[in-house]
């Protein structure tokens, strides 16, 4: 049980990172963006839809102006990543001179995010950084970093605070690993 409210759900085998860990690491990166963007107005682009709870979370731990947009792209199909990334939503306004920050629910083989910084490298943005809550470095394929990562992990699938299995769990107030056979 991750508190009494709420019980874990029968299809996570175990809670990995509690909604106070959670809440505690947010607040520190959100600290950590609103010191080194001091008198400048960065543009957060969460990827969709993962990044969803931790974006709005992020946000409200920021103490600067900042604008948001989104981002949509496709990489997996259930369990695991295709290999092929599709943009699915690109950004409602241009990159060019803005201070960007990727805010991405989990980084594993690199493959999105690669595709991501090569495509907005090259639409002139006055800097771009990623902003991560989960690292998986053991699974990467291509070589990306974060310049804020919330917790590295181990290589097991995980659901819950927006992460999903065939959009479900999202909802969880926690990240726990998934049963498998679910």
């Amino acid at each position: 049980m991750t508190d009494r409210s709420r019980p874990i759900h029968p299809d996570v085998e175990k809670v990995l990172i509690d909604p106070a860990a959670l809440q505690k690491r947010v607040r520190e990166l959100g600290a950590e963006i609103s010191r080194d963007y001091a008198g400048r107005r960065p543009t957060l682009l969460g990827i969709l839809k993962g990044s969803v709870v931790f974006l709005g979370d992020l946000l409200r731990s920021i103490t600067l102006d900042c604008s948001v947009d989104f981002l949509s792209v496709s990489s997996y199909s259930g369990r695991g990543s295709t290999g092929e990334v599709r943009m699915l939503l690109d950004l409602r306004e241009s990159a060019a001179g803005k201070d960007l920050v990727i805010v991405e629910d989990i980084m594993d083989s690199g493959l999105t995010l690669h595709y991501l910084l090569d495509s907005l490298k090259n639409r002139g943005p006055r800097s771009l950084e990623v902003c991560t809550l989960l690292d998986k470095p053991d699974c990467r394929k291509v070589a990306v970093t974060a310049k804020y990562v919330g917790f590295r992990i181990a290589d097991e699938f995980v659901i819950g605070y927006g992460l999903d299995y065939n959009e479900k769990y999202r909802n969880l107030p926690y990240v726990g690993v998934l049963k498998s056979g679910k």
